[in-house]
């Protein structure tokens, strides 16, 4: 006698429970809604409006950013490496630059075919490359057997994780307000989310004062409090730390036995780089001297900001500073279970940390489109900071970079009508 299909053995009620606990709300309730709005105007359904904008995530060309040339030709050229050919080249060159053909050539030599697998770790040559742009930024070496190209910062975030909660009472610190994927992570882990409040009146301000007040709270609740997550610039917040504040946020790491985790990934969206520019915590913890030799670091970035916004491709990378070598072992054997990261996302975070310099073929275009990428960020980040400030009953502090704003809403209603009548004029006006 069969059992009736009907009967599910997997239901909400027998499923993973910390699953059902993580909550996502980038993705959540407003979102899926969206998505039902869009299919029913492609179906034909009259709405008071044509066409719906997610603007719940980060995710540029979704918003008609344009990608940048040099990029998508190298890209292109390795999927279909036939081009690559000295007897295809003439062809090529009519279509694509000779820098890009030849750093594909490149990319292929290291790579061979992209759909194979590749190290786990990431393609040697392009963990290279990583390493030598990190040099470059800060002034210090890097070791590329310490990189680890992931599927975007998010995969490398929710690895690391991993390796750092041994059991339910393992807390981490995280940034209130905080990009969500913290949370949601350290619910499916079973882990304790340790909050510290970013002081709003202070621009977003952090202090050491409030991270030792969440920290013996936590120590007080017999949380084992293990790490820091520092968002740096702010996600959804906009600040960007003072080198004086990072400074201190290690020095207060060290004192407690943190590890620091570096979300980086919004980097290059600095908008007022001569007044607060963007410091890794790599580079600080350098120029710390030896007392800090040995200090636990792991620092993100991703492919999907910048002004690269390659969201879908799903490549970027984290460093390891510090770290025990047993650990690293670890974190190699977790991700080869995955086997590799996907291979596009590796030749983004290449062409990411080596784009085309002054004086090769491709730089000129590179050069013009990146800055208007650049300038309609900063251009749209002021008409966004002034009309938040401008609606009744609303404030919303500058933002040094990344690509949010977070203004505080003090009259409920009055704030929702401002909100539909500026949606309607920033159309009007700011389309392109």
């Amino acid at each position: 006698m069969s059992t009736s299909t009907t009967v599910k053995i997997l239901t909400r009620e027998n499923m993973n429970p910390k699953v059902l606990k993580a909550e996502y709300a980038v993705r959540g309730e407003l979102a899926i809604r969206s998505e039902q709005l869009k299919v029913d105007l492609a179906k034909g359904a009259v709405y008071p409006f044509k066409r719906v904008v997610g603007c719940n995530i980060g995710n540029p060309q979704a918003l008609d950013q344009k990608p940048i040339t040099f990029f998508r030709q190298v890209a292109s050229l390795v999927e279909y490496s036939a081009l690559l050919e000295d007897e295809n080249r003439e062809v090529a060159l009519k279509l694509y630059a000779p820098d890009a053909i030849d750093r594909a050539k490149s990319l292929v030599k290291n790579i061979g075919s992209i759909g194979a697998y590749s190290h786990s770790q990431g393609i040697p040559a392009i963990r290279q490359h990583v390493a030598d742009f990190i040099a470059e930024r800060d002034g210090h070496p890097a070791d590329p057997s310490k990189i680890y190209l992931t599927q975007g910062a998010s995969a490398g975030v929710q690895l690391t994780l991993q390796m750092i909660v041994e059991h339910s009472k393992v807390g981490i610190m995280i940034p209130i307000p905080q990009y969500p994927l913290y949370t949601a992570t350290l619910a499916v882990l079973d882990a304790k989310p340790v909050p510290y409040y970013l002081d709003e009146s202070k621009g977003w301000g952090l202090t050491t004062q409030e991270l030792q007040r969440s920290y013996d709270e936590s120590v007080k609740n017999g949380i084992d409090t293990r790490a820091l997550v520092i968002i740096n610039p702010g996600n959804p917040t906009g600040q960007c730390l003072t080198e004086e504040n990072m400074r201190e946020i290690i020095d207060f790491c060290q004192k407690q036995r943190l590890i620091l985790l570096a979300d980086e990934v919004y980097q290059t969206n600095i908008y007022f780089p001569a007044k607060r520019p963007f410091h890794s915590f790599k580079k600080v913890l350098k120029s710390m001297g030896p007392a800090y030799e040995g200090f636990e670091l792991i620092s993100f970035h991703s492919i999907s900001k910048g002004m690269i916004g390659e969201c879908g491709r799903r490549g970027g990378y984290f460093e390891c500073e510090g770290l025990d070598a047993g650990v690293l072992q670890e974190i190699y054997k977790i991700s080869s279970v995955s086997l590799c990261p996907n291979i596009h996302g590796q030749i983004m975070v290449d062409l990411m940390v080596k784009p085309p310099k002054e004086g090769e073929p491709s730089y000129p275009l590179y050069k013009q489109e990146y800055d208007a990428i650049y300038n309609s960020l900063i251009k749209r980040a002021a008409i966004l900071e002034k009309t938040f400030n401008e609606l009744e009953g609303c404030t919303c502090n500058s933002a040094d970079g990344a690509i949010t704003f977070l203004p505080q809403p003090e009259l409920f209603e009055e704030f929702c009508l401002g909100i539909k009548n500026f949606h309607a004029e920033f159309l009007n006006k700011y389309r392109d």
